[in-house]
């Protein structure tokens, strides 16, 4: 299928990831896990998640090979690789821009899958590693949610679920998860990761950077203070009123989006109503109290941002 993993395509903690093909010719992705990863519960986990989904902006699983400590999961191919090479540019200079109506397009796509993950399926599944990385582009940039070895499943009238650990990517990851004083952990958390990864789309500025000692400024104050001081958030040239209005619209969106408490984030579904609107009388959300992101050490979350691809 990969032509003897002729064709690598990226590499993480969790594996490697090769291109291949099925007999129809179709190209397919095949992620070959790590034998030593846990006990194989982030490969249950993404097989039981994703079998259970269909929609356009959710990667389909193709199939799973699992032979002994032999884990592989085979999924459909995306051309255009993932969201972060696009928005982070780091060792992508060959990489095209988006445009702003490419970014609005797949921030659209995105909440449409999550909203469909939280309320479309018979069972609501929590994503929890929302991030970049972990948005696939197919070759007309339609964005797919990939991923699920962190996802859990709940009832759909659970207002919020129990957890024993930490589980995300540093920089992404909502207070209630890392501290139950904010509030009960629910699909309001993925709506703090889609915001914190909305901000990013926006301000061309990677959430976390693993190369710092420390963190210079927390991210969402950075954004307020641009607009408080009327600065632009991009540095890649000047852009027209229409493009302007898109990206006031994005912002506004993230800012609710990850609002320091649950209740006061709004559901996918008015995210996408808010994305879809016009965004010139929607005030400004308040700034979250949080002057940092919640302290935490690495060795309490079950994966980091260096362990995926």
């Amino acid at each position: 299928m990969t032509n003897n993993f002729s064709v690598k395509l990226g590499e993480g903690g969790f594996g490697v990831v090769y291109k291949g093909e099925i007999l129809n010719g179709n190209p397919v992705v095949v992620k070959i896990l790590n034998a030593s990863k846990g006990n194989g519960k982030d490969f249950i986990n993404e097989v039981a998640s994703i079998s259970r989904t269909s929609h356009v902006n959710v990667v389909q699983l193709l199939g799973f090979c699992l032979e002994g400590n032999k884990k592989a999961l085979i999924y459909e191919y995306m051309a255009n690789g993932s969201l972060d090479k696009f928005i982070s540019k780091k060792g992508f200079e060959r990489t095209p821009s988006l445009s702003w109506d490419n970014l609005l397009q797949i921030a659209k796509g995105i909440a449409q899958g999550l909203d469909y993950l939280h309320k479309g399926c018979n069972t609501r599944i929590l994503h929890f590693d929302i991030k970049p990385h972990n948005i696939l582009l197919d070759e007309d940039l339609c964005p797919k949610i990939s991923d699920f070895g962190l996802a859990k499943f709940c009832h759909p009238k659970e207002s919020t679920i129990l957890m024993s650990d930490a589980r995300g990517t540093i920089g992404y990851v909502a207070p209630e998860v890392c501290n139950k004083h904010f509030g009960g952990v629910s699909h309001k958390s993925d709506v703090y990761s889609y915001g914190m990864m909305l901000l990013e789309m926006v301000g061309v500025r990677k959430n976390i950077n693993v190369d710092a000692t420390e963190t210079s400024e927390y991210f969402p104050d950075w954004i307020y203070r641009r607009l408080e001081q009327e600065e632009d958030l991009r540095t890649d040239g000047v852009i027209d009123t229409e493009e302007k209005e898109i990206e006031r619209r994005m912002i506004v969106v993230s800012l609710w989006c990850i609002q320091t408490f649950p209740k006061d984030r709004p559901t996918m579904s008015r995210v996408i109503d808010m994305l879809e609107g016009n965004m010139n009388s929607q005030e400004m959300p308040p700034k979250p109290f949080l002057s940092s992101p919640p302290t935490i050490s690495e060795s309490e979350w079950t994966r980091s941002s260096l362990e995926s691809v």
